[in-house]
């Protein structure tokens, strides 16, 4: 089940919101747990004991690690979580990948059927397994309810596309947690947007987007055209989802972190990095950056680090060789911002051609995020380099205007606009005005056409 949807708007909330409400608060962890079940294995049922199994272990573990008996050996409960957590996740994520690559290379393919990939395994497996690594540093201390663990890992507003929560930011909520009309109105309004940026924004522009990159030798303008446009298409989509979480968490008495900062307007790549899907940034600085040494080791083991990092986080994204490349690609432009004292090579152009530069790097990296495969990526690296010809936009007949409107309306919005978030802290009549009916059009749109899924749903 996903939020831009008309099962989920108009049959799960009614139904889930009035129940959660009327309950007494000591069931409303359980009630929240037995709603996101309902939410995650709306498609496939079976996928939620996975996530049981990922947070029985860990809970277990974590409960070892503060147990008299089991506790001198913490370091091996650890390692336990962090095993079984990456091992389930790389067997749903890269084991197509790496049968596939044997099966190009050598003698003797292997017969393999396809793993298919369960929505939001790599948010709800960082998740657990922060609890556990937090356990063991001592920030938190293990648990005793198992249904308290399972509500935060599993609650349906950011389970399979974050933000990335942390228990110690949600764990006086687990157990203590009111609304008021302020912060209800904030959430509905939050979500509302969210919805609109995701419908109205991202979903106008992904079809010429899917144009180009369905061509063969797409021409010059078609390619910079759907090099921004993905642009466009992947903050609107993102940072709508988020929108949309971190407004159901606040209807439910829950305060999920900010996920995006304006990440457009950052003058460096590193800046831009501090704004983008802050919770995973974040999470891989904690919780990998800092393991493998951080800053330590002497600068050079320091940009080892970085790099190292980058094409990790890279790869979380999926099992293609590009998103390696990706992430080498920014751990490439982190390196030489690091370098030259953490700021960009062009740091001496105005403060408007600095956000540029940044944008260009961001979006050429983006071409390499979104192709599946080098070949791909060879195809469109010409096109934008003006090997295949001048050509032109697709025709996407009467979707075209749509999609050149939600370009100009995306990118107008991204650099010259605030946050959803201060918007709605303003409470201004006509913002909220504006956010009501860009929802109805929003939920317009959805019952007239297609359903297109969130972006970061494949991740």
């Amino acid at each position: 089940m996903v939020f831009a949807s008309f099962i989920f708007l108009f049959w799960f909330l009614p139904a889930f919101l009035p129940t959660y409400f009327a309950l007494p608060t000591r069931w409303r962890n359980l009630a929240l747990t037995l709603g996101s079940f309902v939410f995650y294995g709306w498609w496939r049922p079976h996928y939620v004991l996975l996530m049981l199994l990922s947070v029985t272990l860990d809970y277990a573990a974590a409960r070892a690690m503060g147990t008299p008996e089991t506790g001198r050996n913490r370091r091996f409960w650890l390692w336990f979580s962090v095993v079984t957590n990456l091992g389930l996740l790389g067997w749903f994520k890269y084991a197509n990948l790496f049968v596939g690559t044997w099966n190009d290379v050598a003698p003797w393919p292997v017969e393999w059927e396809q793993v298919l990939l369960p929505v939001g395994i790599s948010f709800f497996t960082f998740q657990s397994m922060s609890y556990t690594i937090d356990v063991y540093r001592g920030q938190v201390k293990p648990v005793r309810s198992f249904t308290d663990l399972l509500c935060f890992v599993s609650m349906f507003p950011q389970l399979v596309a974050g933000p990335i929560v942390r228990y110690r930011d949600v764990e006086h909520a687990l157990h203590d947690r009111s609304i008021d009309l302020k912060t209800a109105s904030d959430g509905v309004f939050l979500f509302a947007l969210g919805l609109a940026k995701k419908v109205l924004i991202a979903d106008s522009v992904g079809p010429l987007v899917d144009a180009v990159y369905a061509q063969d030798a797409p021409g010059l303008a078609a390619s910079w055209l759907a090099a921004v446009g993905y642009s466009v298409q992947i903050y609107f989509d993102f940072s709508g989802y988020s929108d949309m979480a971190i407004g159901l968490g606040l209807l439910l008495g829950f305060r999920f972190p900010p996920n995006f900062l304006s990440p457009y307007r950052a003058f460096s790549i590193t800046e831009l990095w501090r704004r983008w899907h802050v919770s995973l940034s974040t999470w891989l600085r904690d919780y990998l950056y800092v393991p493998l040494g951080g800053n330590r080791g002497g600068e050079v083991r320091a940009q080892v680090n970085v790099a190292t990092t980058m094409m990790l986080g890279g790869l979380w994204h999926g099992a293609s060789w590009t998103y390696l490349l990706w992430g080498a690609w920014h751990g490439l432009f982190l390196v030489v911002e690091r370098r030259i004292g953490k700021r960009a090579p062009y740091g001496r152009l105005p403060l408007v051609g600095q956000v540029l530069c940044t944008f260009l790097i961001w979006t050429l990296g983006l071409v390499i995020f979104r192709c599946q495969t080098m070949t791909e990526l060879a195809q469109m690296t010409n096109g934008l380099l003006g090997r295949n010809g001048v050509g032109g936009a697709p025709d996407l007949g009467q979707r075209q205007p749509y999609a050149i409107a939600g370009m100009v309306v995306g990118l107008f919005v991204v650099f010259a606009l605030p946050r959803t978030e201060q918007f709605v802290a303003r409470c201004h009549p006509l913002v909220m005005l504006g956010a009501l009916v860009a929802f109805l059009l929003a939920v317009c749109q959805l019952l007239t056409g297609d359903f297109v899924s969130f972006i970061y749903y494949q991740f």
